[in-house]
C-alpha cells in the first residue's frame, strides 16, 4: 500500500507528458501576450489552409485598365501598378512567407543544435573551434551576413532559405551549448556516464531533453526574424523574385508608387508586422512558460 502511495505521488510530481502539455497550455492561454500572438499565428495558419477560397482573384493576373484602383468592394486592397489583386495576392504569399520562416529556422536549428551539444559536452579544443566560428558568424549583423550570402549564390527563394539557415546556426549553437554545461554536471549525468553509458546516449537521450525549453523559445523567436530579414532581403531585389508574392518583394513593387497609391505597400506591411508580432508575443509567452526561474 505503501509503496503505491509513493509510485503515485511520484508520478505526480513528476508529471505525464499530457499533463505537462495541459499545464503548459495553460499557462500560454493565461498570458495574455502569448494569447493574442498565437491567435494571430492561428489566423495566418487559417489563411495559409483556406487561401484558395479566400482570393477573390487569382495572383497572377493582370487587368492594365485597373491599375492601380484603390481598395473596393471588386478589389478589396486595390490593384498595384500591372492590376493585379492585392489581397489575393498577400492572400497567396502567407504560404510563402511562413515556408520561408519555419524552414530555414528548422535547418539552422537542426545544426546548430548539433554542434552545440558537441561544443558543450565536449569542451576543450572542439569547444573552442566551434565558438570562436560562431563569433565570427555572429560579428555580421544578419541581414548584412544574409545579404553576403545571397549575392554570392543569386537570388532566389531557395537560396534565401540557405543564407537565414547558415545565420540561424551559430545563434541555436551558442543557446544549446551553455545550456549543456549547465546540464552536464548534474549528479543523474554523472551516474549516467559512470555505469558506462555512451556519449551518444547520453547526449541525446538525457541531455537534449532537458535543453529544449531554450530551444523552443528561441525557434519562436528566430521564426519572427528570419520572416523580417527574407522580406528586407526581397525588398533589395535579392530575396523571392517576381512575380512571385512575397510581402517584401510586393513592398519592392509598390515603393515607387506609395505617395499617389500607399495601398501599395501599407497593407504588404501590415501582413509583415502582424505575422512577426505573433511569433515574438508568442515567443515571450513561452519563455515565461517554460522558465523555471519564472514560475513561483
Amino acid at each position: 500500500m505503501g509503496s503505491t502511495v509513493n509510485e503515485s505521488t511520484a508520478k505526480a510530481e513528476i508529471g505525464a507528458p499530457e499533463s505537462r502539455f495541459k499545464n503548459l497550455m495553460k499557462q500560454l492561454v493565461r498570458n495574455k501576450s502569448s494569447l493574442v500572438g498565437g491567435i494571430i499565428l492561428l489566423f495566418f495558419i487559417l489563411i495559409i489552409i483556406l487561401a484558395p477560397l479566400l482570393m477573390t482573384h487569382s495572383y497572377q493576373s493582370t487587368d492594365i485598365l485597373n491599375r492601380f484602383a484603390p481598395p473596393s468592394a471588386d478589389n478589396w486592397f486595390g490593384t498595384d501598378q500591372n492590376g493585379r489583386d492585392i489581397f489575393s495576392r498577400i492572400i497567396y504569399g502567407t504560404h510563402l512567407t511562413m515556408f520561408i520562416g519555419v524552414v530555414s529556422v528548422f535547418f539552422g536549428a537542426v545544426f546548430g543544435i548539433l554542434l552545440g551539444l558537441v561544443s558543450g559536452y565536449y569542451g576543450r579544443w572542439v569547444d573552442t573551434i566551434i565558438m570562436r566560428a560562431a563569433d565570427v558568424m555572429l560579428a555580421f549583423p544578419g541581414i548584412l551576413l544574409a545579404l553576403a550570402i545571397v549575392s554570392a549564390l543569386g537570388a532566389s527563394m531557395f537560396n534565401v532559405i540557405i543564407a537565414l539557415s547558415i545565420y540561424n546556426i551559430p545563434v541555436f549553437a551558442r543557446i544549446v551549448r551553455g545550456s549543456v554545461l549547465e546540464v552536464k554536471g548534474i549528479e543523474y549525468v554523472e551516474a549516467i556516464r559512470a555505469l558506462g553509458a555512451k556519449d551518444g546516449k547520453i547526449i541525446f537521450q538525457h541531455i537534449l531533453p532537458n535543453v529544449s525549453s531554450p530551444i523552443i523559445v528561441q525557434a519562436s523567436l528566430q521564426i519572427a526574424t528570419s520572416i523580417l530579414s527574407a522580406a528586407g532581403l526581397s525588398f533589395l531585389g535579392v530575396g523571392v523574385q517576381p512575380p512571385e508574392p512575397e510581402w517584401g518583394a510586393m513592398l519592392n513593387d509598390g515603393r515607387s508608387y506609395m505617395w499617389e497609391n500607399p495601398h501599395l505597400t501599407i497593407f504588404p506591411g501590415i501582413a509583415i508586422v502582424l505575422l512577426v508580432l505573433s511569433f515574438n508575443m508568442l515567443g515571450d509567452g513561452l519563455r515565461d512558460a517554460l522558465d523555471p526561474r519564472s514560475k513561483k
